[in-house]
């Protein structure tokens, strides 16, 4: 089992914006009220709610020292039916022994808190007192402390829910990263292969064509650059210790047409323009361009709302451009959004551009951009 703890924070303005209201209230009332010793009064309330300043620092030592410095009041000055404020003095203390105690020794705390003003009421007080007695004061500090446990046990689960989002998403990249090393790996292993086929057929005509054999061998040397290209981004990745190789060949944008008309075929209606010819791209381009698109596409049958979407490729001499829309349903942002986080992943690693939003006519859009040459 895991157990998440709230950490308490030094004492900072945040945590010294409550004790400071309730000062101002206290000295506000006791001048107004102007009974015997009220001046003495103010200034107890003062060392007490000074002390609440450290109360997430120590709160069993700050927050049951802030009411037991505030029970001095009825010896020194006002009496504690003629003043409200130490009821918030309590109220808070108690809160922050369930909030900023991990455990359960806040019930210490809370118990001399009880005795302290109990023993105020007994040794002080002139009034008749009973059982009445216990009950007021359990009413008055047992909520504030049930109150704090609940909100201490809401904080735990809020950031042991935060620590398992950082987990699926960090093995979401790592899955993505994976996948795309497979993919590379396939890559480069197609491009020595056919490397050392056309090293072979240099080695026929380099007596009978010597021309031609220097054509062959220009061409080995152009693959073998691309190679060392696919290699460097390959390197960045981590590797794949199970050596899962998949058998299909890698996909390409060549693949478009087939993957489109599966997507219509579950009732996506796409719209799509690609530029003709498009220039002839490195494989980890045309792979990961691939992908994107299947992503894009299965995002606009997921959320869109009309089930339509638009897809653009256009090209420039050193990039490739992706464009893909749908009406947006609301709902874009609901899923986990793990599948952008591995788009993010692959395009970074393509040195490449991305962003994606709603627009303001209501379209959810998504842009890529990727380098025809590795940066």
């Amino acid at each position: 089992m895991v157990r998440v703890l709230s950490r308490p924070r030094d004492a900072t303005l945040p945590a010294a914006v409550c004790p400071a209201v309730i000062c101002v209230v206290g000295v506000v009332e006791l001048a107004a009220l102007r009974t015997h010793g009220w001046g003495y009064g103010a200034a107890v309330e003062v060392a007490a709610c000074t002390l609440l300043v450290w109360r997430r620092r120590n709160p069993l030592v700050f927050a049951t020292l802030a009411t037991v410095v505030q029970m001095v009041m009825p010896w020194v000055g006002p009496q504690l039916h003629e003043a409200s404020t130490p009821i918030l003095i309590g109220a808070v203390s108690a809160f922050s022994l369930a909030r900023w105690v991990h455990d359960l020794r806040g019930l210490v705390g809370l118990g001399v808190m009880a005795s302290a003003i109990l023993a105020a009421y007994v040794f002080v007080d002139a009034r008749s007192h009973n059982w009445s007695d216990v009950v007021f004061v359990s009413a008055l500090l047992v909520p504030p402390y049930v109150f704090g446990r609940i909100t201490r046990r809401l904080a735990d689960q809020k950031a042991l829910l935060e620590q398992q989002q950082e987990l699926v998403k960090r093995e979401a990249a790592r899955d993505e990263r994976d996948r795309i090393a497979r993919e590379l790996h396939d890559v480069i292993a197609h491009s020595v292969s056919a490397m050392v086929v056309q090293t072979a057929a240099a080695q026929d005509l380099v007596r009978s064509d010597p021309e031609k054999a220097e054509e062959v061998l220009a061409a080995v040397a152009a693959t073998g650059r691309r190679a060392l290209s696919e290699t460097g981004r390959l390197l960045h990745l981590i590797r794949d210790d199970a050596d899962e190789l998949g058998l299909q060949p890698a996909p390409g944008l060549s693949d478009l047409p087939s993957l489109v008309e599966r997507f219509r075929a579950h009732g996506l209606q796409v719209a799509m323009e690609v530029d003709e010819p498009l220039p002839p791209l490195p494989a980890g381009v045309d792979v990961s361009a691939y992908r994107i698109v299947q992503e894009a596409l299965t995002n606009a049958l997921r959320y869109g709302a009309d089930r339509n979407a638009a897809l653009r490729l256009t090209s420039t001499p050193t990039t490739l451009s992706i464009c893909a829309s749908n009406s947006s349903s609301g709902l874009t942002g609901v899923g986990s959004g793990l599948g952008l986080l591995g788009l993010a992943e692959r395009v970074k690693l393509m040195g490449g551009e991305l962003s994606h939003g709603v627009t303001g006519d209501g379209q959810f859009r998504l842009d890529v951009t990727l380098p025809l040459a590795a940066r």
